[in-house]
């Protein structure tokens, strides 16, 4: 069951300093009267409890910086928390749990693990998070702080599971290529592992992607394999379009007449010419065509 936070409202320190000082003067005064006058049993014991009272609420005052808390606690009781910065006056029973609201950086350790494909690959990320119910994180979570750090390590290995490195498929998600779908389900899943805790998270991103050092060169081989036959794809469709292009033009003004023969020549010119990875080298005809 979670552990609901109740925020409660304290005296000012402000107000209650000069009550407890006018107390204290007073009870100096006291005791300097009495013992002018002689001393009796009855007043040290009274005179000294009362003083016990001074001291023990001068220990009510705290103080709140802006985005801290202070979660109090009475004989093993939560009493609820204090989230208003200033000078605080409370209950001097109360044993305060100081926690900050600030938003928080957790650079994650970077960690081995394997895609969706099987394929070993490095992983670390950044997560943004802040508390936003002491009372959860104070005390249904053992150290909320180490709870999250591991929980960011489970979500990175589940997500990496749940995607592949890189895809040369439109519209199929990755690692490497999709890195906000990645983000929002990275942020989704930790927000649904940290709930306990009393923890939002703001922002969660890779810092760190690579393939592991054992297959980093056979995969670099064959990224630079899989854009080579892209790239040779883009340009074999472009010159096909192109020589397309160019009989249809012939063909339509009648500049030239080509039987099957030499129409398949002239194909396989222009396509040598605008396919090859280097410049062509013309050769001028000077006799006839049918030559």
């Amino acid at each position: 069951m979670l552990t609901h936070e109740n925020e409660i409202k304290t005296i000012s320190g402000w107000a209650m300093l000069p009550l407890l000082i006018g107390a204290g003067v007073g009870l100096t005064y006291w005791f300097v009267e009495i013992i002018a006058t002689g001393p009796t049993a009855t007043f040290i014991i009274v005179w000294t409890l009362a003083m016990i009272i001074w001291a023990t609420m001068l220990c009510g005052f705290f103080t709140l910086q802006p985005n801290m808390a202070a979660v109090l606690i009475l004989f093993g009781r939560y009493a609820g928390t204090v989230k208003t910065s200033g000078f605080h006056w409370a209950n001097p029973f109360f044993s305060k749990s100081r926690v900050s609201l600030r938003a928080r950086n957790l650079n994650a350790d970077r960690i081995k693990v394997n895609d969706s494909r099987g394929n070993p690959i490095e992983l670390a990320a950044v997560i943004v998070w802040r508390v936003t119910n002491t009372a959860q994180a104070v005390f249904d979570v053992d150290e909320f702080v180490h709870y999250v750090t591991i929980q960011c390590e489970s979500a990175l290995r589940h997500l990496a599971s749940a995607y592949p490195y890189d895809t040369t498929e439109d519209g199929q998600l990755s690692l490497r290529g999709s890195m906000d779908e990645v983000s929002a389900t990275l942020t989704k899943e930790l927000q649904d592992r940290v709930h306990l805790a009393g923890v939002r998270i703001d922002d969660a991103r890779l810092s760190h992607l690579a393939y592991a050092p054992e297959i980093a060169h056979a995969m670099l081989q064959r990224q630079q394999a899989e854009a080579i036959v892209a790239a040779r794809t883009r340009i074999v469709d472009g010159a096909v379009g192109m020589v397309e292009m160019a009989l249809e033009r012939l063909d339509r003004n009648s500049t030239v007449k080509l039987d099957e023969e030499r129409r398949a020549a002239m194909v396989s010119n222009l396509l040598v010419v605008l396919c090859g990875d280097r410049a062509a080298q013309p050769v001028v005809n000077t006799g006839t065509l049918y030559a």
